[in-house]
């Protein structure tokens, strides 16, 4: 490319982008609902000249919650305090994953991110902060069998990798030596007391008093091979 040819590209996206925060600029002036009609109707529009048009995620969607419904065959459970700590971290977070849905319609089912779903939905903080809505990405819409649906969910659930014992005692380690104390550990981690106490003592126990000078409890006596260990009796026939 010629000096001049790539000098004149860049003034061109320079002036792209330019007009397009021209454009965006008028998007305050609507209602709310109306801006969020335009933002995904952009995203959408954008998406036919992205190279990425082909991924969910390059399209995300902010839709209301009241279009999103649950299917009724996710077999992943999450227990009363890991769902404490998915609603803690969307509200510390933000969504940071959207939730992976099938669009009919007018309305969404979920694939994948049930409980994510749930959470915008009944946590009252993080439903008032993202203003009723739940941020999807919509699988591609030729699978429309619910076979295929289900098929995707389970790929969705059983892709998901598991934390190393090891190395989440390792995270727990060096959170201490930041001086985070056991309760903070707990609540920002979903863990009780317990798992905290068991996981520092998997592989950061000896490490953790490696410092430490102790006491010796007691102190063995050092024997003479010459000294009889006890006194032998005199056996007479």
């Amino acid at each position: 490319m010629y000096r001049g040819q790539a000098k004149e590209e860049s003034a061109l996206k320079s002036s792209i982008l330019a007009d397009a925060r021209a454009l965006f600029v008028k998007i305050a002036a609507f209602e709310m609902d109306d801006r969020i009609d335009l933002v995904n109707g952009l995203r959408e529009s954008l998406r036919e000249y992205s190279p990425f048009k082909s991924e969910p995620v390059d399209c995300v969607l902010w839709v209301p919650h009241g279009l999103v419904e649950a299917n009724d065959y996710n077999p992943n459970s999450v227990a009363p305090p890991e769902m404490k700590l998915l609603e803690h971290s969307i509200t510390e977070d933000g969504y940071t994953q959207p939730i992976v849905a099938w669009a009919n319609g007018d309305l969404y089912t979920v694939v994948d991110g049930f409980h994510r779903h749930r959470v915008g939905k009944e946590s009252k903080k993080v439903c008032k902060r993202v203003l009723g809505h739940l941020p999807l990405a919509v699988i591609n819409t030729d699978r429309a069998d619910r076979n295929d649906r289900i098929a995707s969910t389970i790929r969705h659930n059983r892709a998901r990798g598991k934390h190393k014992v090891e190395a989440m005692s390792d995270i727990v380690i060096e959170l201490k030596r930041r001086n985070w104390a056991d309760e903070k550990i707990g609540r920002e981690l979903g863990m009780d007391p317990d798992e905290v106490l068991r996981l520092t003592q998997i592989t950061g126990l000896a490490e953790m008093f490696q410092d430490r000078e102790f006491s010796e409890a007691w102190v063995a006596d050092t024997i003479n091979e010459d000294d009889d260990l006890h006194d032998e009796e005199t056996v007479t026939e």
